[in-house]
């Protein structure tokens, strides 16, 4: 199973703002430390804020943070909000199944027990749980946005 890019945004805007839970913080500052589109980022902000999982200030010195503590932020449930399609195979979704073995084929069963494992593991874990490496993250997401504004200076400035 692969998760979607929209899933994986709202992931790493989680993430971000767990560790920056000082303050507010903006699209572009996490576009910037993971090299990502603002755009995408403002339609992930605008769903998990719909969702009740992040607080957003408008105005000259708006932005974002957590609305949820990170212990109340279930990975599970996040990943079940922004995955759109779950059915691994074509025969999880009975209206569209054309395989012509479903009725004897064990495979399902087998797919449907290994998605439950998968989404079990998520809803055993919070946000919190993610940021145990806090000290780790922070120093690797400022050199990250530092690397990406040397680059895009550089790319500016027409410079190698």
């Amino acid at each position: 199973m692969r998760l979607t890019v929209f899933s994986d945004y709202s992931l790493r805007v989680l993430l971000y703002l767990g560790v920056h839970r000082e303050g507010l913080a903006t699209i572009g500052e996490i576009a910037d430390v993971y090299g990502i589109s603002k755009n995408h980022l403002m339609k992930v902000v605008h769903a998990l804020g719909k969702r009740g999982y992040l607080e957003t200030v408008r105005g000259k010195g708006g932005g974002i943070r957590l609305r949820l503590a990170p212990e109340a932020i279930n990975v599970g449930a996040v990943v079940r909000i922004t995955e759109a399609d779950t059915a691994l195979v074509e025969c999880f979704d009975r209206s569209q199944n054309r395989c012509p073995i479903v009725s004897a084929c064990l495979l399902r069963g087998v797919l449907a027990d290994a998605l439950e494992a998968f989404f079990s593991t998520l809803d055993r874990t919070t946000l919190a749980d993610l940021l145990k490496t806090e000290q780790r993250l922070v120093p690797l997401m400022v050199i990250a946005a530092q690397r990406r504004r040397r680059i895009v200076g550089l790319a500016a400035s027409g410079q190698p």
